[in-house]
């Protein structure tokens, strides 16, 4: 199944995403400028792009696995999460991401670091309850 998703390039230098193969689950992005990231500093790296993630839908962006390899950054929080009602003309796509090296890093125009995968989201309704049947499992971290 193909989902039409809306994209709009609102930097010449912006490149659409693709999936590289038959099988891939998630596409990258690509930079549009060079940056350098300081010791402990927080970056965000621009991608030239506005998504509009379909209804009912989020865009999930994570690390590509050769990231922290080849250039030592990291996501800071695990993972990026956008939203669909993220789509106005000047919510562009940053990919943030955390230098926790001693060393400064330095990423180039073309860089594809991290990869989007869009999924459906299923909206929850929440009912209190008084008490609940289920033995308790032995609390945070009780498999070992």
């Amino acid at each position: 199944m193909r989902i039409p998703v809306n994209i709009l390039k609102v930097h010449p230098d912006a490149v659409i995403p693709e999936y590289k193969t038959a099988g891939a689950c998630a596409f990258d992005f690509t930079l549009i400028e060079d940056a350098t990231v300081e010791p402990g500093e927080l970056a965000r790296f621009r991608t030239g792009l506005v998504m509009c993630v379909p209804k009912d839908h989020a865009l999930i962006i994570a690390s590509r696995s050769s990231m922290p390899k080849k250039t030592g950054l990291i996501i800071p929080h695990g993972f990026g999460l956008i939203e669909e009602d993220y789509c106005g003309p000047d919510d562009e796509l940053l990919l943030q991401a955390m230098n926790p090296t001693d060393q400064p890093i330095m990423v180039k125009k073309g860089d594809r670091l991290m990869q989007g995968l869009i999924v459906p989201i299923a909206r929850v309704r929440f009912e209190e309850v008084s008490a609940l049947e289920t033995p308790t499992r032995g609390g945070f971290g009780s498999t070992g």
